[in-house]
């Protein structure tokens, strides 16, 4: 018996199980059920696309090799429909083609420096970033948390920790500069540094360093032994 989706429960319903669960969780027909986002009035956009999917022995790469005119002799798919899968396929033909980038590893309070100085060290106002890392220590993501003037920026530890859990990183580092060119931490800069470490405890995500840059320079807690 044809269910329509948005009868579904709210977990069973592709978009809203891709929010809650993550895409890994979701099945071929159900994420090109995303793609098309409505069947026909026989059958759920999720059924169409398990017929679609039959079609070629549930098999991606002879899915790739259908033509929009193929598709589109699917009762329930059109041509914008049809070009949407086709498309998307497309695009996992091309990122399987690329090369795989080389995440920046991070070996020492130098390599954060090189990395972050092209990007903070000379400007005329404070900015904090965070790099997010693997297990291997290599750089998943690296994220702007705030913005500020001459003195100081606010920082939200709420969001430090929401983006490490998106990327999955096991450890994170804080950065940010001083464009005083002075290199010692302040007392809200070690304030700071403190409660996020405490709260990359209770979550098991490591705080592995705090450095601050300047245009020349860079001073790394974790070197110095206040960490």
């Amino acid at each position: 018996m044809y269910t329509p989706i948005n009868q579904w429960a709210e977990d069973d319903r592709p978009r809203e199980k891709f929010l809650l669960k993550g895409k890994s969780a979701l099945s071929d027909s159900e994420l090109l059920a995303i793609l098309i986002g409505s069947g026909s009035r026989n059958e759920s956009a999720v059924q169409l696309c398990q017929r679609i999917l039959a079609s070629t022995n549930n098999n991606l790469n002879q899915l790739g090799k259908v033509s929009v005119q193929q598709l589109m002799e699917f009762k329930g798919i059109g041509e914008a429909k049809a070009i949407s899968i086709a498309a998307a396929l497309e695009l996992g033909r091309r990122r399987r083609n690329e090369e795989v980038v080389q995440l920046d590893k991070i070996t020492s309070s130098k390599a954060v420096f090189q990395i972050m100085q092209p990007i903070i060290g000379e400007l005329p106002h404070e900015e904090f970033w965070v790099l997010y890392l693997n297990n291997s220590n290599k750089v998943l993501h690296k994220s702007q948390l705030s913005k500020g003037g001459m003195t100081g920026t606010v920082v939200d530890p709420r969001i430090v920790f929401k983006t490490a859990l998106e990327y999955n990183a096991i450890s994170l580092i804080l950065t940010h500069n001083h464009p005083s060119g002075k290199l010692e931490p302040s007392d809200s800069d070690k304030e700071l540094t403190r409660r996020l470490k405490l709260a990359g405890q209770q979550m098991h995500i490591l705080v592995l360093d705090h450095i601050i840059i300047t245009e020349t320079g860079f001073y790394s807690f974790n070197d110095e032994g206040i960490f």
